[in-house]
């Protein structure tokens, strides 16, 4: 059993990767969205109850695919690696690993780059729209993806700072598709095909 991890940006082409590498390898994908659209029907972004909802509901997941049959996870997540919130977002990563780690399963790391013109071209694509209704309001979504831009540092810049450098591909996909993208993936930590 595998988890992936697809960390990157905003419309950086998380989901999309992360559809066809399921494809590919037979690993069931979850969406960060998958969580946040559900919880957004019940309390306000960011709140506590929010958090906590989200945070449980998570967890709960990959608790009980770690345990399980399944072949594996893809987790999509946007990271942010600014000196202020590098440690917090460690921890929580190191978090959910530690799910799948402790019964010796292995844990890869894939972080995505794309140009910001060519991310907010994709902000617009209409699966992206359809498969995330709070991103339905496009002019807002952008207008949360520049900010979001401006506030944190969402990709590194030599290295990815956290520790996890054997089991760990950086690709810049801005003129990749997307199943470009998941082959390389797959090529890169030899995944095998499952069913």
């Amino acid at each position: 059993m595998v988890l992936i991890f697809l960390i990157g940006p905003p419309a950086v082409g998380k989901m999309a990767v992360g559809i066809e590498l399921a494809k590919l390898t037979g690993l069931k994908l979850f969406v960060n969205h998958d969580s946040i659209e559900l919880f957004l029907k019940f309390f306000e972004w960011g709140t506590p109850r929010f958090k906590r909802l989200n945070n449980e509901f998570r967890t709960r997941i990959f608790e009980e695919v770690a345990s399980s049959d399944l072949p594996g996870l893809i987790f999509t997540y946007v990271t942010a690696l600014d000196e202020k919130s590098r440690q917090n977002e460690k921890n929580y990563l190191d978090e959910l690993s530690l799910i799948f780690s402790s019964q010796k399963h292995e844990i890869y790391y894939v972080e995505l780059e794309a140009s910001l013109e060519e991310r907010l071209r994709r902000n617009k694509c209409e699966s992206r729209i359809n498969a995330k209704p709070s991103k339905k309001n496009v002019s807002l979504s952008e207008e949360r993806l520049l900010k979001m831009e401006e506030k944190y540092v969402m990709n590194s810049s030599v290295k990815f700072p956290f520790h996890y450098t054997d089991n760990y591909v950086k690709i810049e996909n801005s003129n990749l598709s997307a199943m470009d993208v998941a082959q390389k993936i797959k090529k890169e930590f030899q995944l095998s095909q499952t069913d």
